[in-house]
């Protein structure tokens, strides 16, 4: 949640309204050193996008970097090397939140969704997300993505899944709501 009125950091709850330049400073440098809950993974590297494919080594690489400040990395694909994510993060005892990519191509989708459950079903999986603003972005049909959400749950019973996308979504479509374990909103 962020407020601009009352300037409520997100993620601190804490109001930087009336602090001094000093204190913020302070502030954020000292919560390296407390950690935090998690944080959403990227393994790109300077002049790589999404689409580019990730390797073994910069994802070990930037997922040592991180791993004394987390418990848990969240990432948004299964393939192109994303995959390999969630396999370093359980190796180096991290939790995950996986996501599949889900979008307006079908054939990328069902490689997304049938690495997801793969990953699920190998034991990889703490949380899944199918699909991240696929109704904000009306990428796909309400219909569509319940679809993907129940083949998940179907092929990886107890592993629990959520859908991410912007509050409201949940408020105006309550079969997607209804049909997720977890509430996962931006």
């Amino acid at each position: 949640m962020s407020k601009r009125d009352g300037k409520i950091l997100s993620l601190s709850g804490m109001s930087v309204s009336s602090a001094e330049i000093g204190e913020l400073s302070d502030y954020f440098k000292a919560n390296p050193d407390r950690g935090m809950h998690g944080i959403g993974f990227s393994a790109y590297e300077e002049g790589q996008k999404p689409g580019d494919e990730l390797s073994l080594a910069q994802v070990q690489r930037r997922m040592t970097i991180i791993k004394p400040y987390v418990q848990w990395v969240r990432s948004f694909s299964c393939i192109q090397g994303n995959e390999l994510i969630p396999k370093v993060a359980r190796q180096q005892g991290l939790q995950t939140l996986v996501g599949a990519w889900l979008g307006t191509d079908e054939e990328k989708n069902e490689l997304e969704i049938e690495a997801l459950i793969k990953l699920a079903q190998d034991g990889y999986v703490d949380v899944a997300a199918v699909g991240n603003e696929v109704m904000y972005r009306d990428d796909l049909t309400e219909a569509q993505l319940i679809d993907y959400i129940r083949r998940f749950k179907v092929a990886a019973p107890g592993v629990p899944v959520g859908y991410v996308d912007a509050y409201y979504e949940f408020e105006d479509r309550p079969a997607i709501t209804e049909i997720c374990d977890v509430i996962l909103a931006n």
